[in-house]
């Protein structure tokens, strides 16, 4: 066997090795994602709250308790997190939501929020229902790519 072979033997084992283990940790995260997810489900309740502003940004600046950035990893206090100020009853709380509904919150609206804590799940419009937030701008390449399919298909 030539050098060159056995170079390319040894990092095809250490690519198959690496591909298992992060196939057996994704497995190990989507278990662990279910099972909060269920925790989540089962203390959900829905408040009806006034959307007061929405940013996404660190965990430090949000201004939520102190407790939840001890809990936080370390990792995740650096990152921007989807962050939405809302008044409920009397007091102005702010909460952590989930970045696939965070563009479709309205600000300045009431609504009612399926809230878990202080994380917010899903939002439904109280009065006038949800407006969609405007659709982002297409990029040049997208429009290309667009065009191209248009094109193909004719």
């Amino acid at each position: 066997m030539a050098t060159w072979q056995i170079v390319l033997f040894v990092i095809f084992v250490v690519l198959a090795a690496a591909a298992i283990t992060l196939y057996i940790l994704g497995k190990k995260a989507q278990k662990k994602k279910e099972e909060q997810d269920a925790q989540i489900a089962a203390s959900a309740q829905t408040i009806s709250m006034l959307i007061i502003d929405k940013k996404r940004m660190k965990l430090a600046d949000a201004g939520l308790p102190a407790f939840i950035l001890e809990q936080t990893p370390k990792l995740m206090r650096r990152s921007k997190m989807p962050i939405v100020k809302a008044k409920v009853g009397p007091k102005i709380m702010s909460f952590i939501c989930e970045a696939e509904i965070f563009d479709s919150i309205p600000t300045k609206k009431e609504v009612k929020a399926v809230v878990s804590g202080l994380y917010i799940t899903s939002v439904k419009g109280l009065r006038g229902g949800n407006e969609q937030a405007p659709q982002k701008k297409t990029g040049f390449w997208s429009r290309f790519q667009q065009m191209k399919k248009e094109r193909s298909s004719r």
